[in-house]
């Protein structure tokens, strides 16, 4: 398979050792801020530097995409523009209206968006629909979530957190008995956390608490190459 990376941080260089370990190609990568960085350092990249318009990006069979909330969509629209399918893993802006016009107008899944790609955390939200639905039947506990991340984190509250609460608040539709359907969220930005997620529900008798502690970026590249894997099947 042949991948673009779009965004060269932390998170495209995880990209790029996962998906050679997986035996793929990387075709290039795109990321105007490493143009400009590489001048001031006078440093050569060892992956070539490409544009959306250029030969060696629509020969990408697929584009994983991690930057920021701001440049996102604007760069799976490009991407889209020359044929390329694009697997985001961009939180903090409106993925879902765009995956809604993937779904209109294209004729094969053209976009994959999820708030978090490890599989762990994948599996964490597959037990906090579980325990909210259970939950939703006993209406003394509280739930609340607590996300900790690495300070250069841009969103806040995380996107991993958002879907938890999303999550939770469907599974109340259409009880009898008032419940607060926004979940707080406190969101904590410290040192170099990967990402920590706690789902708590409180009662007067007792709080069941679950959580995901990821260990470093590794996981959610793994899922992320996964992805488009199935993307490009």
């Amino acid at each position: 398979m042949k991948i673009a990376i779009i965004g060269y941080g932390k998170m495209g260089h995880m990209i790029e050792e996962v998906a050679r370990s997986r035996g793929h190609q990387i075709v290039g990568v795109i990321d105007p801020r490493l143009n400009e960085e590489l001048k001031i350092k006078n440093e050569e990249l060892s992956l070539p530097l490409i544009d959306f318009e250029s030969e060696e990006f629509r020969s990408a069979d697929v584009a994983i995409e991690f930057t920021t909330p701001a440049t996102a969509k604007d760069n799976i629209l490009r991407a889209w523009a020359q044929g390329v399918p694009v697997v985001c893993g961009t939180t903090g802006w409106d993925a879902a209206a765009l995956m809604d016009e993937d779904r209109r107008t294209h004729d094969k899944q053209m976009l994959v968006w999820s708030s978090n790609y490890s599989v762990g955390v994948n599996i964490f939200f597959e037990l906090n629909k579980f325990l909210a639905q259970k939950m939703a039947e006993q209406p003394q506990y509280t739930p609340s979530i607590k996300e900790i991340h690495h300070i250069h984190k841009l969103d806040k509250p995380s996107g991993t957190a958002k879907t938890l609460a999303e999550q939770i608040s469907a599974m109340y539709e259409g009880r009898m008995y008032d419940v607060r359907r926004e979940v707080p969220i406190e969101s904590i930005r410290e040192g170099e956390v990967p990402g920590t997620h706690e789902v708590t529900w409180d009662s007067e008798e007792d709080t069941i608490v679950i959580t995901h502690i990821a260990k470093g970026r590794r996981g959610f590249a793994l899922g992320a190459v996964l992805a488009a894997e199935e993307v490009t099947r």
